[in-house]
């Protein structure tokens, strides 16, 4: 049974400007963002209001995890900013807040020197109801009394900082999986269209993995191919000399059966011979 799959469309998470305490979202921080992401790094999980949940079924469990980052140029009151876009695998508590129009707000968490590198990283992605104007009342609160910021007990690490939540149409498309065979797999390498960008030695480095695969598999095939024959032929000879032994016991039981048809059971009654009817034997 297949599991439906679902990811969302590119979306807008941040734009360079405000964030939740005294500093500002740098131009090059979101750049960074985009370009040093990377699953196998460090995830960004989607949380509720910024909450990260002990338990798996807390309420404030996450939500998903973001997929892809890029960055993107927009006009925002005629004046050019440079945004980050997300894309999102959610859960289906999140599908569900989705479809009833909730959590319609997104706020992101970055490190802007993530693991000593000193690049920013998105470090998480938080989803909330409170519109850009709270956002902003917010901002300035935390930006009077940093020391009692509402979301200073939320951070990630004493760095990192949340922009200011702004509204996010998420769109979500469903992902169709298959199962592929060998055989469609090699030939997406062998005509590109898996990597139509990739340079020749890249294509001829594909190719040559996927010769090996195809040599691994025809060697286990042949190995499981020459067992299976053997069995047979073990199989066949054990029929055989079965059938042999049958044989025998079926021409023992005819012979036998012929020697009892020709045997008389009891054996004859001696022939009855009589005697001299006119002497008769006294015993005194």
């Amino acid at each position: 049974m297949s599991i439906k799959k679902f990811k969302s469309k590119w979306f807008r998470v941040a734009v360079e400007g405000a964030t939740t305490d005294k500093r500002t979202i740098e131009r090059v921080w979101l750049e960074q963002a985009a370009k040093n992401f990377n699953q196998a790094t460090y995830g960004a999980r989607i949380w509720l209001e910024h909450f990260r949940g002990i338990l798996s079924d807390s309420p404030f469990s996450a939500l998903g995890d973001v997929v892809a980052l890029k960055t993107e140029e927009v006009t925002i009151g005629n004046e050019k900013k440079l945004a980050l876009f997300a894309q999102v695998d959610p859960t289906d508590e999140l599908l569900a807040m989705n479809k009833k129009r909730q959590k319609l707000y997104t706020s992101c968490e970055f490190d802007p020197s993530f693991a000593d590198t000193g690049e920013a990283y998105l470090v998480g992605l938080g989803v909330t109801d409170s519109p850009a104007s709270l956002g902003t009342d917010m901002l300035t609160f935390a930006q009077q009394k940093p020391d009692v910021s509402p979301f200073r007990t939320r951070h990630y690490s004493e760095a990192a900082m949340y922009t200011a939540a702004t509204e996010t149409l998420i769109e979500f498309d469903e992902v169709k999986t298959e199962d592929k065979t060998l055989l469609t797999r090699v030939t997406e390498l062998l005509t590109g269209a898996k990597k139509k960008d990739a340079t020749d030695a890249q294509k001829f480095s594909d190719v040559h993995k996927a010769v090996e695969e195809i040599a691994q598999h025809a060697a286990t095939q042949a190995t499981a191919f020459t067992a299976l024959q053997d069995a047979c032929k073990a199989a066949e000879d054990q029929v055989q000399a079965l059938t042999k032994r049958l044989d025998a016991v079926e021409a023992a039981n005819k012979v036998f059966s012929e020697q009892l048809d020709n045997t008389e059971l009891g054996g004859r009654r001696p022939s009855a011979t009589g005697g001299d009817r006119t002497t008769a034997a006294t015993d005194c």
